[in-house]
């Protein structure tokens, strides 16, 4: 008696949830997903003044950013997609070390490290394949800042804390698959150095770095 009351329960589940899981898997760009991120990465400083008018300082670095994201999309009405999204990145963005023409955008001579973001997006959905969307949160940029009195190099860790405002395309390929492109700006506004060891950290301090990227999308919905 017990098996045939647990198999008519189990079918009776079942013959419910089949209808709510087809109207979810039926909304386009909702649930959870899993994707890569690559695209051209420009950070410069926020200020238009030269800090050092007796040499010719470089204010910006370019590379390549690269990273992986994860995030999960609510169909909150036909067209409309409510999301959250986290993501870790790294970037190519530095260059050698030049004492004579150093890298200066309110740092110091620089190398681009990991990124770590979180925030959120509005998305519409313009035709079952197309989704158009802009987002916004927190990004946590550290950077290696280096210093040199011509014969002895040294580098610390530099934390930057800043908000990162963009907007995007997002196609869906095959049934699970998707791919998109993004335009996101980042600006910093306080940062922290880093110290290793038992060195206490810096207290937090002003500064104005602006970050302009280009990023293709591609990834999964589970």
């Amino acid at each position: 008696m017990n098996t045939k009351i647990a198999t008519l329960l189990a079918g009776s589940l079942a013959a419910l949830a089949t209808p709510a899981f087809a109207q979810t898997a039926e909304a386009p760009f909702s649930g959870l997903r899993v994707g890569a991120e690559v695209g051209y990465d420009h950070i410069r400083s926020g200020s238009t003044e030269d800090v050092d008018d007796t040499r010719d300082l470089k204010q910006s670095i370019d590379g390549v950013g690269y990273g992986a994201v994860v995030g999960y999309d609510v169909a909150a009405s036909e067209n409309l997609r409510l999301g959250a999204e986290a993501s870790y990145s790294g970037s190519t963005a530095g260059r050698d070390f030049d004492n004579e023409r150093p890298t200066v955008f309110n740092l110091g001579n620089v190398q681009a490290d990991r990124e770590i973001y979180v925030g959120g997006r509005v998305g519409f959905v313009t035709s079952p394949t197309t989704m158009v969307y802009a987002k916004g949160g927190y990004t946590n940029q550290r950077f290696t800042v280096t210093g040199s009195d011509g014969t002895v190099d040294l580098s610390q860790k530099l934390d930057t804390d800043g908000w990162r405002a963009g907007a995007g395309i997002e196609k869906s390929v095959g049934r699970n698959a998707y791919i998109g492109a993004e335009y996101r700006y980042s600006n910093y506004s306080k940062g922290e150095v880093d110290f290793e060891g038992s060195t206490p950290d810096t207290s937090r301090f002003n500064l104005d770095t602006d970050r302009h990227q280009v990023m293709a999308t591609a990834g999964v919905r589970f």
